[in-house]
């Protein structure tokens, strides 16, 4: 039967970390100063895989940021609601993110076209009537650039690669470069550089991950009871129904992935070339 209660538990190589708290199984948990920033490609994708963290976040009094990417205009299920759906889904997702303790200061929409994400890669200036406009570019890497030096994050949370909707695919690498150019000197009209990269997590939506997670979350019942009250405010998206009866069965918990970075550095392969007492052949 499994716990009521608040357990964490973190894989770190071949440990096994256990408590009740975000910050008793944290690696690098900066006390006063943690700040997390959930991505969410369409307004329902951070509640369904991250609404209990959101939740467990407020618990341990951490500011949490949601940062909504697309305006949802593709989401309508019926035509009566296509010419209203991005009004629609703006009330629910601000009802949505609210009835889980995030300030309505603290939930962005970017409002990027749904399903057109492609079209917005990287960096550019803005043409005339070109949505989103920051300091007259326009961009994925712009608007997350800006908005990652805005908010200034410890800790970062997005959907997985793995996911099968491109909208989730094409945010998961533009965010992740976003990162490094926050944190570095380039474009300086978007703020001031960000003092390190942010460490990153992945949630699952849709998908499961690709590789397995690195953390589980279980927390009581009555968090469950908030999150799928939260899910509910989407009431135009009816197509979520089997997600939200996944939800629902599973319980209490959730899972990340901690995302690592693999920079290149040369010495790693240098071994590998050298001789080992092996005779040299010239062709």
């Amino acid at each position: 039967m499994q716990k009521q209660g608040f357990e964490f538990v973190r894989l770190v190589g071949n440990e096994r970390r256990v408590g009740t708290t975000l910050a008793s199984v944290s690696r690098h948990w900066q006390s006063k100063k943690e700040h997390f920033l959930v991505v969410s490609p369409h307004d329902d994708d951070a509640v369904l895989g991250a609404g209990l963290l959101i939740q467990l976040a407020k618990r341990e009094n951490v500011p949490v940021h949601v940062l909504i990417v697309t305006d949802g205009s593709m989401g309508y299920c019926s035509l009566e609601e296509k010419d209203a759906i991005i009004q629609t889904r703006c009330g629910e997702s601000f009802q949505c993110y609210r009835s889980l303790g995030v300030p309505k200061e603290n939930i962005v929409r970017l409002d990027f076209p749904d399903c057109r994400l492609n079209d917005y890669r990287g960096r550019r200036p803005a043409k005339p009537g070109d949505a989103p406009a920051i300091c007259s570019f326009t961009g994925l890497q712009n608007s997350f650039t800006y908005h990652l030096r805005s908010v200034r994050p410890t800790q970062c949370f997005l959907p997985t690669w793995n996911d099968l909707h491109p909208d989730h695919r094409i945010v998961y690498e533009e965010f992740l470069i976003s990162l490094f150019h926050a944190a570095g000197n380039i474009w300086p009209e978007l703020g001031k550089p960000l003092a390190g990269v942010p460490y990153v997590h992945a949630y699952a939506v849709y998908c499961d991950f690709a590789a397995p997670p690195t953390l589980r979350m279980r927390a009581p019942q009555s968090y469950l009871d908030n999150k799928l009250a939260a899910i509910e405010s989407f009431r135009s998206q009816r197509q979520i129904s089997a997600l939200i009866e996944n939800v629902r069965h599973y319980g209490p918990e959730e899972y990340i992935k901690a995302l690592e970075f693999k920079l290149y550095h040369p010495a790693l392969y240098r071994d590998m070339f050298e001789e080992r007492g092996a005779i040299s052949v010239l062709r």
